[in-house]
C-alpha cells in the first residue's frame, strides 16, 4: 500500500509562495520609478486614507461584536429572573375634570324685592329648605282675596244643592253654582302658586355658594340682579346663589380610541377608577364608572367617560384638574419582566435567555402590555431564566454569572400603575 501524502500546512504554503514569487517581486520593485510611485501616492492620498480608516473601523467593530475569549474578561455579571405567570390589572391613564353630580343656579321666577335671606354662604342646605323670602305683601293680599271668593263660592254651591233638593231652584241654578265654585277655587290656587314664588327654596341637597343678593335687591327672572342696599343701585350678572351637590361628586375624563376596545370588553358595572388632584398624587380617591358616552368625539379622537366618587370629607371641588387611572380589565396568566430587560433592535424585540453552561441566547418576543417599567411579554415559556439587568455587555453565546446584589430579587406583583397602550410589534 502507498503512503498517504499529508497536505502542506498554511505556513508551508506561504513559504512556498514567497520562494516562487519572491525573485520576480523583487525585480518588479527594482524597476519602479520611486518619484512616480511617490506622486501616485500623493495623488491618491485621500483614497488611501479612507481605506486605512475603513480597515481600522472594521477591525474595531469586529473586536466589539465578536471579542476574543481572552478579551471578554470571563463570565459577565448579570441579574436574572425565572419566568412565572401572574394576573395583572390593565390600567388606562387619563386626565379630566372634577364636576358636580348636581348643580343648580337659584333664580327668581317673578320680579320682586328680596325681603329676607335665610342662609349663609357656604352653608349645607337640604332640598326644600327656605333660602330667600321676597316681598310678599301684594301676592299675599291677592291670595287672601281669591281664597275668600273661593270659600264663598263653596258655600253658595252647598246652599244650591240644598235648594235643589227642596225644589226651590232649578238644576241649571245648581250647575251655575258648581261652575262658579270651580272657577273661584282655580283662581285661589293660581294666587297660591304666585305667592309661593316669593318663598325661594333649595331644589337639591348641597352646599350654598356665594350669595349675590342682599335684602332690598331687586330680582327678576333671568340673569340680572339689581342691588339697592347701597346708596347707588348696582346691577350684577348671575344667580342669587348656586347650590352644588358635593357628595358624591363626579369626574369626567376621556379615553383614546385605541383603548376603547378595552372598555367595551369590560363589564361597565365593574370598572373602577383611582383619582388624584393637583399635587396630591400620593392621595387617591376611589370610585366607579357611571357611564361611557355613546359616541367618539371626532375632534379629539376619544370617548367621554364619567365616574362617581365618594366625597364625604368635601376634599374635592368642581373644576379641579384630575389625574385618573381606570382599571379596565385583568390580564390573566401574564409573564412579566422589567421593561429594561427587553432588547430592541431593527429586527424587533428580544430578550436574553440563559441556556446550558450559563450561556445566553437572544429570543424574539412580543410586548402585549407595558406599564410602570414592566412589560407583559409573549414568546417565552414559564420556568425560563432571562437576564433582566446587565445586558449591555452581552452577546449571543456569552457566559454569565448571577449577581449576589439585592437587585437579584424578582419583581413583586405590580401595583395599580400608570400605563400606556400595548406595543404592536
Amino acid at each position: 500500500t502507498s503512503a498517504v501524502t499529508k497536505p502542506p500546512s498554511f505556513i508551508a504554503r506561504i513559504k512556498q509562495t514567497i520562494t516562487a514569487w519572491g525573485p520576480q517581486l523583487i525585480n518588479r520593485l527594482q524597476k519602479i520609478d520611486l518619484k512616480q510611485f511617490v506622486a501616485f501616492l500623493i495623488k491618491r492620498k485621500w483614497w488611501l486614507l479612507a481605506i486605512v480608516v475603513l480597515v481600522y473601523a472594521g477591525n474595531k467593530a469586529y473586536d466589539h461584536f465578536f471579542p476574543a475569549e481572552s478579551k471578554r474578561g470571563g463570565p459577565q455579571t448579570v441579574v436574572t429572573l425565572v419566568l412565572e405567570k401572574q394576573d395583572i390589572p390593565i390600567i388606562i391613564e387619563s386626565t379630566g375634570t372634577v364636576v358636580a353630580a348636581n348643580i343648580v343656579d337659584v333664580r327668581p321666577q317673578v320680579s320682586n324685592v328680596v325681603k329676607e335671606i335665610h342662609i349663609k354662604e357656604g352653608q349645607e342646605v337640604k332640598k326644600g329648605q327656605l333660602l330667600f323670602t321676597l316681598d310678599d305683601r301684594n301676592d299675599r293680599a291677592n291670595y287672601d282675596k281669591a281664597k275668600a271668593v273661593a270659600d264663598d263660592a263653596q258655600r253658595q254651591l252647598q246652599r244650591a244643592k240644598e235648594l235643589v233638593a227642596q225644589n226651590f231652584i232649578s238644576k241649571a241654578g245648581l250647575d251655575t253654582a258648581e261652575a262658579n265654585a270651580k272657577s273661584a277655587v282655580a283662581t285661589a290656587r293660581a294666587a297660591e302658586v304666585q305667592l309661593s314664588f316669593d318663598y325661594i327654596r333649595a331644589p337639591i341637597d348641597g352646599r350654598a355658594g356665594i350669595i349675590n343678593v342682599f335684602p332690598g335687591s331687586l330680582v327678576a327672572p333671568g340673569n340680572v340682579v339689581t342691588t339697592t342696599s347701597s346708596s347707588t343701585a348696582t346691577t350684577a350678572l348671575g344667580a342669587m346663589v348656586t347650590i352644588t351637590q358635593l357628595d358624591p361628586i363626579n369626574v369626567q375624563f376621556i379615553v383614546g380610541e385605541d383603548s376603547i376596545p378595552l372598555l367595551m370588553q369590560s363589564d361597565p358595572n365593574s370598572l373602577k377608577v383611582a383619582v388624584s388632584v393637583g399635587d396630591q398624587q400620593t392621595q387617591t380617591f376611589e370610585g366607579k364608572v357611571l357611564v361611557i358616552d355613546n359616541q367618539v368625539d371626532p375632534a379629539i379622537g376619544a370617548v367621554r367617560v364619567k365616574a362617581q366618587i365618594a366625597n364625604d370629607k368635601r376634599l374635592l371641588l368642581p373644576g379641579q384638574f384630575a389625574r385618573v387611572k381606570l382599571e379596565a380589565n385583568t390580564l390573566k396568566d401574564a409573564i412579566l419582566v422589567p421593561s429594561q430587560a427587553v432588547v430592541i433592535n431593527p429586527r424587533g424585540r428580544f430578550i436574553y435567555v440563559v441556556g446550558a453552561e450559563d450561556k445566553v441566547s437572544l429570543k424574539p418576543i412580543k410586548v402585549s402590555y407595558e406599564y410602570q417599567g414592566k412589560a407583559a411579554i409573549t414568546g417565552v415559556e414559564v420556568g425560563e431564566r432571562v437576564v433582566i439587568e446587565g445586558k449591555q455587555n452581552l452577546r449571543p453565546g456569552t457566559k454569565i454569572r448571577e449577581s449576589k446584589s439585592a437587585a437579584a430579587q424578582k419583581p413583586a406583583e405590580a401595583p395599580k400603575p400608570e400605563s400606556k397602550p400595548a406595543d404592536k410589534k
